[in-house]
């Protein structure tokens, strides 16, 4: 570049498209691991159900559920979990942030009170259980919804070591 010349040098061609490639496979790799997460996600809540199916459809016929049958709140807290986002850090039968919730049911599977004290910790949060992953405070789950929420945990069956 000579000093009386005021442009700046012409860039290569091929710079601009190589840019755009790089872009797009920056942006098809977030897609994928974005797909990849709805459909684990997606696997885990037909597997929840089928086990559901299965064991509903084992057991002997019974009469409609009430509205406080333990099916129906056990069913409760699975919708409340799934309304309020525990699965994003929480899996059923995998540890992702938090511990998997087998792994709790497992943990506090001989606690007498453990139903109320996982709902205060719903509710509450914590800290130092499980590791350095802070749980934080849900304080818009009601109590009888975090109730429903740890009956449906401790009625999983607790994770094998």
């Amino acid at each position: 570049m000579h000093p009386e010349d005021e442009s700046p040098p012409q860039r290569p061609r091929w710079l601009a498209a190589a840019l755009i490639v790089a872009v797009l496979v920056v942006v098809a790799g977030m897609l994928t691991v974005g797909w990849r997460t709805l459909q684990a996600d997606n696997r885990e809540s037909t597997k929840i159900q089928s086990a559901e199916v299965t064991t509903t459809s084992t057991s002997p016929p019974v009469a409609p559920a009430s509205p406080t049958s333990p099916a129906v709140a056990l069913a409760a807290g699975m919708a409340t979990a799934n309304a309020a986002n525990c699965m994003r850090c929480h899996g059923v039968d995998r540890r992702y942030v938090g511990p998997a919730f087998n792994q709790v049911a497992a943990r506090y599977q001989g606690r007498a009170d453990a139903v109320d004290y996982l709902a205060g910790k719903i509710r509450n949060g914590g800290s130092g259980e499980w590791g350095r992953a802070l749980m934080p405070r849900h304080p818009h789950v009601s109590e009888e919804q975090a109730r429903h929420m740890a009956q449906w945990v401790m009625s999983l069956p607790p994770a094998t070591p």
